[in-house]
C-alpha cells in the first residue's frame, strides 16, 4: 500500500494554470472601478488570498475601496472568468489514478470556495476530493492556510501519519510544516520555490507522472 492515503492538494498553480483568468479579472476589477494598480498585474501576485491582493494592487487596505474592486472582481471571474482555467496536463490523469487507487484527495486552497468549486466542475473533477476547504468556508473567515490545513485534518479524524500536502509556492511548505505533514512541491506551476531554495526536508517533483510515482511509492 502507498505511504500516504490522504493527498491534501494546493490548486492554484499546482493542478491548474488559473494565472491568465485570474489576471483578466483584476485588470476587469480595476478598469470598472476607473483605478490604476500601484504594481503590475502579472503571475507574480497569484497565490495569496483575493483581499490581501488587492490591497496589494491598490496600495491601500481602505475597506470601502477593497469591497468594491472586490465585487468587481467577482463579478468577472465568477461568470465566465472562470472558465479560462486550465489543468497542467498530465494533472487529470493523476487525479484519476490517484483515486483509482483508494486514495482520499482533499484541496485546502486561498482560493475563495464558490469559485474553487465552480472550477472543479468545470473541469469534471468534483467527483476526484472528499473535501474542499478554503480560507471562506468558515465564518469567521480562517486566517491562512496552516489554520485551514488544521481544520481539515481535525475535521475528517485525518492522521497525520498518512497524510501530506502538496503545493507549489513556499507558504504551502511552511503550512504543512505547521501541521507536521511531509511537502512535496509541485514544481511545474508559477509557485516560488526553486529546489535549491527548499528546506532539505521538503521534496521537489517537476511532472505530474513523477509526482504520481512519488504518492504511490511504498
Amino acid at each position: 500500500m502507498p505511504r500516504y492515503s490522504h493527498i491534501l492538494f494546493d490548486l492554484d498553480g499546482t493542478l491548474i494554470d488559473s494565472a491568465p483568468a485570474i489576471l483578466a479579472s483584476f485588470r476587469d476589477a480595476f478598469a470598472r472601478a476607473g483605478l490604476t494598480p500601484v504594481i503590475p498585474i502579472d503571475d507574480s501576485i497569484i497565490g495569496p488570498p483575493l483581499t490581501e491582493t488587492l490591497q496589494l494592487l491598490a496600495g491601500s487596505t481602505d475597506a470601502a475601496l477593497i469591497d468594491r474592486l472586490a465585487d468587481g472582481f467577482k463579478a468577472s471571474y465568477d461568470t465566465e472568468g472562470y472558465k479560462a482555467t486550465a489543468p497542467y496536463a498530465g494533472v487529470g490523469e493523476m487525479l484519476a489514478s490517484l483515486k483509482a487507487a483508494g486514495l482520499s484527495l482533499a484541496i485546502a486552497t486561498n482560493k475563495r470556495i464558490h469559485p474553487t468549486r465552480l472550477i472543479l466542475d468545470h473541469l469534471g473533477w468534483l467527483g476526484h476530493f472528499d473535501h474542499i476547504y478554503a480560507l471562506d468556508l468558515f465564518s469567521p473567515r480562517l486566517p491562512h492556510k496552516a489554520a485551514m490545513i488544521g481544520r481539515l485534518l481535525a475535521d475528517h479524524e485525518i492522521p497525520v501519519a498518512t497524510s501530506i500536502y502538496i503545493g507549489d509556492r513556499s507558504e504551502d511548505g511552511e503550512s504543512a510544516d505547521a501541521n507536521q505533514l511531509p511537502f512535496l512541491a509541485a514544481t511545474w506551476g508559477y509557485g516560488s520555490i526553486a529546489p535549491e531554495e527548499m528546506p532539505p526536508h521538503w521534496r521537489a517533483v517537476g511532472t505530474p507522472d513523477a509526482m504520481l510515482a512519488a504518492l504511490l511509492a511504498d
